[in-house]
């Protein structure tokens, strides 16, 4: 059984993570590029005291445009924005290992960890997807397996850049015109498969040492890469049954790579619809599924599954003849997850665009706060979860609904603090270390 405090993650999107949630009456159709939004979202969750928040991104035009709000602003750029207008709250962005290069993106993480004073994470992903591949100049995307291998290397080599100024190295001697001392700088000098990098980084060490490493694949490569890197996990799961599973296989996984399994922390997503009472939970939760468009439901569906536009039919099952996840090289865990969804609860493919359209495949569960805040309870002290993604399915009421009524339900439970209290960085929030840096000597007593 899980003890201590949970770690919340606020997950923002546009207008909420529900499909539809455009086109409600409260939502403006342009906050996904309006900064006042953000902020706004920002300042809730800190309010709330959640550890972090997080953007999703992708280096491709995600959807129709009549679907839903499209595009995005860059995440980064987006958190050094948010950096100014929070004090505690950890940042945390998504970007690909596929389509960067290592240095430049070592180099954008350790100016938002010492701008923001030590809040910055990664959320680090392996772009699958031809379209992506095709405004890279590839014509087809990468191999599942190579992508994983190159964002091995491509970690190895961030650690490396970001160790690559020893934290003592600048002096600052104004007396003897010395700044810095050389002989703690560290270029890395590597040449491997995927990469050469020759130089030290451009910019010193930071506060954290390296921004918090987040993953969030739950394949097999997913799961391997994370035992290896990452200190916190987004993670999709639909029953408290595989949560408590891909919790235990986790850690196992990441104390057989020779790291404490406490280094890891789990977060399943779940997008919580919040009712006064229960019944007015579902009905929030029928007035999004009534808004759903389900013919870009259906596209979405088949480019997942990867079958031809025309495959699925709304009102019968998904075809039974479809591949296993060995042969898919796009989102494989993903694949998984909504395939054993359909067949587990026997549904139309309508039925499953709904379960789908809050959160493409997390958890959705309507209640009232004290049926959300039991639903987080169990999971966590039940081996399930260090603590959740919190994706509210409309922004910023569905948020506000989560800080101002579950929350407060949490504190009183001893499960989250009421307060930050003293600064402090992501990796504290997260009860990491700070890691040492691999090319210093350790200093003896």
């Amino acid at each position: 059984m899980t003890t201590g405090q949970l770690h919340l993650n606020a997950f923002l999107m546009n207008t909420g993570h529900h499909e539809a949630s455009w086109r409600l009456p409260e939502s403006d159709p342009f906050a996904h590029v309006s900064l006042d939004h953000f902020v706004r979202l920002a300042r809730i969750a800190e309010r709330g005291t959640f550890d972090s928040l997080f953007l999703a991104d992708g280096p491709q035009l995600w959807s129709s445009l009549a679907q839903r709000p499209a595009g995005a602003l860059e995440p980064l750029t987006l958190l050094t924005a948010l950096a100014t207008a929070t004090e505690h709250i950890g940042l945390i962005a998504t970007a690909s290992t596929s389509y960067n290069s290592p240095y430049n993106l070592a180099r954008k993480f350790a100016s938002l960890d010492i701008i923001s004073g030590g809040r910055a994470g990664w959320n680090i992903v392996t772009t699958a997807g031809k379209e992506a591949a095709r405004n890279f100049g590839l014509e087809h995307e990468p191999a599942h397996a190579d992508r994983y291998a190159r964002a091995g290397e491509f970690l190895d080599v961030a650690l490396k850049l970001w160790d690559s100024w020893e934290d003592d190295a600048i002096t600052g001697d104004k007396a003897a015109g010395v700044w810095g001392d050389d002989t703690k700088i560290h270029p890395p000098r590597h040449q491997g498969t995927y990469f050469s990098v020759e130089g030290a980084l451009n910019v010193p060490r930071t506060p954290q040492g390296y921004p918090l490493l987040v993953q969030a694949g739950s394949s097999e490569d997913g799961k391997a890469f994370a035992s290896r890197y990452a200190e916190a996990v987004f993670t999709a799961q639909q029953t408290i049954e595989d949560a408590r599973d891909f919790y235990a296989d986790l850690k196992s996984r990441t104390a057989a790579a020779g790291r404490d399994p406490d280094h890891i922390k789990v977060l399943p997503g779940i997008v919580p619809v919040i009712g006064a009472t229960e019944a007015e939970a579902l009905a929030k939760e029928r007035e999004l599924e009534d808004h759903i468009v389900h013919h870009h439901g259906v596209a979405n569906l088949e480019r997942l599954l990867q079958l031809p536009l025309g495959t699925l039919e709304l009102d019968r099952p998904l075809p039974s003849d479809l591949p296993p996840e060995s042969a898919v090289e796009g989102a494989k865990s993903r694949y998984t997850l909504v395939v054993e969804l359909a067949r587990r609860d026997r549904l139309t493919v309508r039925q499953l665009i709904g379960r789908l359209g809050g959160g493409r495949g997390h958890l959705t569960f309507a209640g009232t706060p004290e049926q959300v805040a039991d639903a987080i309870e169990t999971w966590f002290t039940q081996g399930a979860a260090d603590g959740f993604n919190i994706m509210p399915p409309v922004l910023p009421s569905g948020l506000e609904a989560f800080v101002d009524h579950v929350v407060p339900i949490l504190r009183t439970r001893g499960l989250l603090r009421t307060e930050y209290g003293p600064r402090q960085t992501l990796r504290q929030r997260y009860g990491l270390p700070r890691p040492a840096n691999q090319y210093a000597q350790p200093v003896h007593a």
